[in-house]
């Protein structure tokens, strides 16, 4: 269960990265509160779309070769993290509602509990081995 969950992450993060980097307007348009940032750099939505690309290859690569691969999703977690991170400090700051960190919830910091979770979970199965 747990690969095909890796799996559907790694799709979901693969979908975003390649929306980020071929429609960066649209997906600034599209995602919900990222308009309320200010005003679209397409440079800097390309850059963060070479990061879930790289999330998503890290997860693809754990789901095809565990012992091997969990250091990698590790680091694809610590993105995920860092960027979850970003988005409480903007809100503790005051320059995000706590409304719009709820409405992250789902898609920022869940995501980053939960490929960490995949990547500790066949780190301590690879370890028993």
């Amino acid at each position: 269960m747990r690969r095909v969950l890796t799996v559907v992450f790694g799709l979901g993060f693969f979908a975003n990265a390649v929306w980020m980097l071929a429609r960066p307007q649209s997906w600034y348009g599209l995602i919900p509160g990222v308009a309320g940032t200010g005003p679209a750099n397409l440079h800097f939505i390309r850059d963060i779309g070479c990061a879930y690309l790289v999330v998503a290859g890290s997860l693809f690569w754990l789901a095809q070769a565990p012992k091997k691969a969990w250091p990698a999703a590790f680091v694809g977690a610590g993105f995920l993290a860092l960027h979850a991170l970003v988005h409480v400090w903007d809100t503790i700051a005051e320059r995000e509602s706590l409304h719009q960190l709820l409405v992250d919830v789902p898609g920022v910091v869940l995501p980053a509990v939960v490929v960490y979770w995949l990547a500790w979970m066949t780190r301590l199965e690879a370890k028993e081995r």
